[in-house]
């Protein structure tokens, strides 16, 4: 089951009565959460109903005698664990925690509880037999980044509910100013619905006037800028960068690091890897990589190596006062675009 008919089922009242949630998307994870929460228990009961759990300080059985227990004067409750790392690799927890009987819980539940289990980390250990039992007692659901064109659909559905709709490459200009987390992307369509009002529309100028963009986000348009031969603009972004006290050096390593992901992405989309797969291999956001691979594909691989060892070279010209830091960057930007 994927997360789109798992919230249909949870809202037409088929609740499961345990749920392992993980993924690299937590803020959906919390909207799905508060989905369920919503869902199966009764706002009245929602302060004594919703049990929330910390494996980090509670032992799992103690989680399962609570389920196991018959809720009082409320129909169902809701038990919420967090920090839970039974079902990943790496961590190991202080707490010794006797799996099997959350295992022989699986396979009887108690009907009037349902469990959440908010799984650290972005994957499961498939090797782990309360994986194994999970994937065939629970619903386990994965919250991966939503790919670009999932992403502008995401943000315009946002807007929509508040009636407010975007103009043709408003949402595309948003997630160059605010970035790809799907948090900070909501607050700013909040802002952005609350300036346009009931019926309004988001339009490009709106989103350069109110919305602020991050350090990562100017250098990100600042390479976009250089890519296509805007060379007055790209320098605009720089001098804006330092206005904001930003050190040239820090400025010139996520130059650098967007100029090798543009590598990655071309040698990558070289070997038949999709959009997705690539995103996976380097552990990227997928409009990111579809950024990366638009602007790569306005260089050669060899411009891209030598854009690379020049900024090698001014890393550590800058480092050892060998150059004006503020002079060499923007010597370095001038030839890049000239």
């Amino acid at each position: 089951m994927d997360v789109k008919s798992a919230t249909k089922a949870v809202r037409s009242g088929d609740t499961a009565p345990i749920y392992v949630l993980y993924g690299t998307e937590k803020y959906q994870i919390q909207q799905f959460t508060e989905m369920l929460k919503t869902h199966v228990i009764e706002e009245e009961h929602q302060d004594f109903a919703v049990i929330p759990y910390d494996l980090s300080e509670t032992p799992i059985e103690a989680v399962v005698e609570e389920a196991e227990t018959v809720p009082f004067l409320v129909p169902r409750k809701l038990i919420i664990v967090r920090d839970t790392s039974l079902f990943t690799a790496g961590k190991e927890s202080k707490i010794e925690h006797q799996v099997d009987r959350l295992i022989t819980y699986m396979d009887n539940p108690a009907d009037y509880s349902t469990i959440v289990f908010l799984a650290q980390g972005d994957k499961l250990d498939e090797r782990k037999k309360l994986v194994k039992a999970a994937k065939k007692q629970a619903v386990v659901l994965a919250f991966a980044p939503l790919s670009g064109e999932e992403l502008i659909q995401w943000i315009v559905k946002l807007a929509k509910q508040h009636e407010v709709a975007f103009e043709a490459g408003a949402a595309d200009t948003l997630i160059s100013y605010a970035g790809t987390g799907l948090q900070a992307l909501s607050a700013e369509v909040d802002k952005l619905c609350l300036f346009a009002g009931n019926g309004g529309t988001i339009r490009r100028a709106d989103i350069e006037s109110l919305v602020a963009r991050s350090t990562e986000q100017n250098v990100f348009a600042l390479v976009e800028e250089l890519a296509n031969l805007r060379l007055e603009k790209a320098l605009g972004l720089f001098y804006e960068l330092l206005k904001q006290r930003e050190e040239p050096i820090k400025i010139a390593a996520l130059i650098a690091r967007q100029f090798r992901i543009m590598i990655q992405v071309k040698e990558l989309g070289q070997q038949s890897y999709s959009q997705q797969q690539i995103a996976g291999q380097l552990g990227l956001h997928p409009y990111a990589v579809k950024i990366a691979g638009e602007q790569a594909r306005k260089f050669d691989a060899d411009r891209l190596r030598k854009i690379l060892s020049h900024l090698s070279e001014l890393d550590y010209q800058m480092k050892t006062g060998a150059v004006d830091k503020v002079l060499g960057l923007e010597l370095f930007l001038l030839r890049l675009g000239a």
